[in-house]
């Protein structure tokens, strides 16, 4: 039988291997999930002024996911975007289906955030509003590129995105809220 500790601390050295092959498996698991769960906040800004595009209480809101990256990005845009919209002008009621109806379609083009000397941050996507009979009513871009510099003790890498989101989100309200009265 085998002494559990030998002259020579193979007991020693195999805990260290042990601890340092448990550490070489868990923390690339860690970085590797840091950047899968990034998550913003729904930008919510009611203007009571302005409680929906034109006018109109009615609307059908169409939104398409279209970066080159989104396999890799924040898989959660689309719903954040979908919130902001949707919590920002509640004077109007969002239709769902295929019946006639104005349509505000959002086209996402670039969502992400890069770590360069600063933390380098982008949203850009595009508004189309429609009538029902499909004619354009207003269409724009709404992009934001944000640098942000590495805070000790802070996230970042979200917030530079959540910053960018925040003006892109401003944009697309304001230009939403310009929609004429029809």
């Amino acid at each position: 039988m085998r002494n559990s500790i030998d002259s020579r601390g193979g007991r020693r050295r195999s805990i260290l291997y042990a601890a340092g092959l448990g550490l070489a498996l868990v923390l690339p698991l860690a970085f590797a999930g840091s950047g899968c769960t990034l998550t913003v906040a729904p930008v919510v800004a009611p203007d009571p002024e302005v409680a929906c595009p034109g006018g109109i209480p009615a609307w059908r809101l169409e939104i398409t996911d279209q970066r080159a990256d989104r396999n890799h990005a924040p898989n959660n845009v689309e719903k954040t975007v979908r919130d902001s919209i949707v919590r920002s002008l509640p004077g109007c009621q969002w239709i769902a289906g295929d019946a006639p109806a104005p349509t505000i379609t959002i086209e996402l083009h670039r969502f992400a955030v890069r770590k360069e000397d600063n933390w380098e941050a982008a949203v850009e996507w595009g508004v189309l509003a429609r009538d029902p009979q499909g004619r354009t009513l207003t269409e724009f871009q709404a992009e934001s590129e944000v640098s942000r510099p590495n805070y000790r003790g802070e996230n970042n890498e979200k917030a530079a995105l959540q910053q960018a989101m925040n003006e892109a989100m401003r944009r697309t309200l304001v230009g939403l809220r310009a929609v004429p009265p029809s």
